[in-house]
């Protein structure tokens, strides 16, 4: 993919689908999700509320987990997330979480996550709240991600969803400022929503 077609990711495409060889292949800096096979091409800069708030949850989940066995990345990092049992190289979804908290060592290598984290976060920002919202809460619950967090840095807001024993998402409550959030893939952390925002 040369880089007229990567700036032309955020135009509708002709129906080709790629995969993780050609998404490893794209120029080093390129902000692109492979949804699919679909790219979706990434802003550039989130806003500096967008990156304060990932800061603080960053923080938090870091400061819980020394010395723990799960591990917590921030964006960019890779999560591919294969349909079946393809080869690495053949994925056709491949995120970039604004979190993923990951428990299991065997789904990490050099290259990020492959299958589904335990926790991930997205921070909505005005380009990414469609994906972010439906394309994406889709895609993390047919994958398994147990805790999807999606954050409203504007309003204030947490909306959890938790994967119910039926592997859907169940909408929890959506906590603000005054309301303090039990992280429920670590046991023991609760963080008050105030302090992110």
């Amino acid at each position: 993919m040369g880089m007229t077609e990567v700036r032309e990711l955020s135009k509708p495409l002709e129906r080709k689908t790629y995969r993780y060889a050609d998404y490893l292949r794209w120029p080093e800096g390129t902000r692109v999700e492979l949804i699919r096979g679909v790219p979706h091409a990434m802003a550039p800069a989130p806003s500096r509320r967008h990156q304060r708030v990932l800061g603080e949850l960053f923080a938090h989940f870091s400061s819980f987990l020394r010395g723990k066995g799960c591990e917590v990345y921030a964006a960019p990092f890779d999560v591919r997330l294969p349909e079946g049992d393809e080869a690495d190289e053949e994925t056709m979804t491949v995120v970039q979480p604004d979190i993923t908290l990951v428990c299991d060592p065997s789904k990490l290598d050099d290259r990020g996550c492959k299958g589904a984290p335990d926790l991930v976060v997205e921070v909505i920002s005005p380009s990414s709240i469609k994906l972010d919202l439906t394309v994406k809460k889709a895609l993390y619950e047919r994958a398994g991600v147990k805790e999807y967090w999606i954050v409203y840095p504007a309003e204030k807001i947490i909306l959890v969803h938790l994967l119910n024993e039926e592997g859907k998402y169940e909408s929890l409550e959506t906590y603000s400022e005054g309301d303090t959030v039990s992280v429920r893939v670590l046991p023991g952390l609760s963080i008050e929503a105030g302090s992110i925002f």
